[in-house]
């Protein structure tokens, strides 16, 4: 066998290897998921999601091979405070018992996982039941065009005690009730402790789990049955991509953290009208629904409450120092670092795994002779029903620098430079991923746009372009999280001299050795 195939060989027995590790630790974990009895004789309707695969509506997305994976865990106490891995994986690792499993059948378990790096907490239930009645808010999922001028504060929930419940009866060796109901499920103290409310003002999950009631069974009663893993997932702004994105990456790491085998569905706690950004949750999971999609009390086998998006590194770290740095995943499986992490590589790959995009899992240079330079656009657009339509000037002559650019690339004689005008605005998620991916160097002004470089490719050259009005951290850090090249133009105000963005174009250029 040849050094090539040996390298091959190698490298696909150790992606085994993780992804068996992974599956270990799931089972390990949730012992409890084989024990948690059937549902009740009452609880006889099982109206599973709606899927795309119209032949098996129970059918829940793999997990893709990831070349950056590794092994997540509940009980990682190696994880150190602050670390890398505290802050971007396995930091949910003080696991609190609010509802422990029935050993003998009937009743509901709750438990949390908490982060004290990130204060947050990712809690999973079983034999949750969702009233959607008691919850105030608009119905969600609408177009845009019907809700213009809505308030914001219509979109989001408001829960009334009891909007969620629990079985809390249950009947012990002697057959004596060992369990009280008709009370809330945790206190003010716990909220506190392992759901602070933060610098957020209205804080949807943890007003969720202050609703959640302890019932008995005779008072459990549903509607409708999902069997399915399910994330609970309250958004704020979810028409703008870098906070869709912390979401998105909320939702991830509850779904690794909790061990699920295949990719969850997901329930939108919020009211907010239809986006753009739905396709991505559609793709990205098995499917999502509205709370207020359903008709009645609806119970939940297995739900995992995911913490908001502001609580995730990638949103603290606006205000709180993280100062780690992308690695490779073997780097880091070989030689430990808490300074370094490769868990934002891997969300990267999922995202564009979940497209069915190439991975280049054998090929992490770009080609010398041919590169793609994307230049992100910012357009006018309607996002919600608050919004103008009018997007901020932070690059004022986009369009003249665009077109220098474009004659530079067209003259460009030393390799073949590909200029891809990036209107985001009019192209599928998937296409602007795909724009991501094949880029060598990715140019744009400060904008929510420019989040997409969390899919970008080993070796990919970041060059933002910031006015005096924008000086903000956010893609400098996720370029110094995933380990890329990042370069900035500072501007006074919001004119950028197109020939200093060509000079800037041209020592990266020759970095890459074209």
């Amino acid at each position: 066998m040849n050094r090539k195939n040996s390298t091959l060989l190698k490298i696909l027995l150790s992606l085994f290897l993780l992804n068996s590790l992974s599956l270990y630790f799931y089972f390990t974990s949730h012992s409890h998921a084989s024990s948690t009895p059937d549902p009740h004789p009452y609880l006889t309707e099982n109206h599973s999601f709606q899927t795309q695969n119209h032949q098996n509506p129970n059918f829940s997305k793999p997990w893709p091979i990831l070349p950056s994976y590794l092994p997540w865990s509940q009980t990682s106490n190696a994880v150190a405070a602050r670390s890398c891995e505290a802050f971007f994986g396995n930091g949910f690792t003080r696991r609190v018992d609010i509802l422990p499993p029935a050993n003998h059948g009937g009743g509901s378990w709750f438990r949390c996982f908490h982060s004290e790096t990130l204060q947050s907490s990712i809690c999973e239930a079983g034999m949750l039941r969702m009233i959607p009645g008691r919850i105030k808010m608009s119905p969600g999922g609408e177009m845009l065009e019907a809700v213009m001028g809505r308030r914001e504060e219509e979109e989001l929930p408001e829960f009334e005690t009891g909007a969620f419940e629990v079985v809390g009866e249950r009947l012990g060796l002697g057959f004596k009730r060992i369990r009280d109901v008709n009370r809330r499920l945790v206190n003010d103290d716990f909220l506190n402790q392992y759901v602070p409310q933060g610098g957020i003002d209205k804080h949807a999950m943890k007003e969720l789990i202050a609703s959640i009631r302890v019932v008995d069974s005779k008072n459990f009663v549903c509607e409708e049955w999902v069997d399915e893993p399910t994330l609970l997932v309250s958004r704020y702004e979810y028409a703008n991509l870098f906070h869709t994105i912390t979401d998105w990456y909320s939702a991830y790491v509850s779904s690794r953290v909790t061990g699920l085998p295949n990719r969850p569905r997901v329930v939108f706690v919020d009211g907010h009208c239809k986006a753009q950004l739905e396709e991505t949750w559609k793709t990205f999971f098995s499917g999502f629904r509205y709370a207020k999609n359903f008709s009645g009390p609806v119970c939940f086998r297995h739900a995992v409450l995911t913490p908001l998006g502001y609580e995730t590194a990638l949103f603290k770290g606006l205000s709180d120092e993280i100062n780690c740095r992308g690695a490779s995943a073997h780097d880091l499986w070989q030689n430990p670092d808490e300074g370094k992490t490769a868990r934002l590589s891997e969300f990267g790959e999922m995202m564009r795994a979940a497209f069915g995009l190439p991975l280049n899992r054998h090929r992490l240079e770009k080609p010398v002779s041919d590169h793609n330079i994307l230049f992100v656009r910012r357009e006018d657009y309607l996002a919600h029903p608050r919004h103008n339509g009018i997007v901020e000037s932070r690059l004022s002559n986009e369009q003249e620098v665009f077109d220098s650019l474009l004659t530079w690339a067209s003259s460009h004689s030393e390799c073949k430079v590909n200029l891809i005008n990036g209107l985001f605005a009019h192209m599928s998620m998937k296409e602007q991923v795909r724009s991501i991916q094949d880029a060598s160097v990715i140019i744009g002004a400060h904008g929510a746009g420019l989040t997409h470089i969390i899919s970008a490719t080993p070796k990919t050259v970041i060059l933002e372009i910031i006015s005096s009005q924008f000086r903000r951290p956010h893609f400098a850090l996720i370029s110094q999280w995933k380990g890329l090249e990042y370069h900035a133009i500072n501007l006074y105000g919001s004119y950028a001299d197109p020939q200093v963005v060509i000079n800037k174009l041209n020592s990266i250029m020759k970095s890459l050795g074209c």
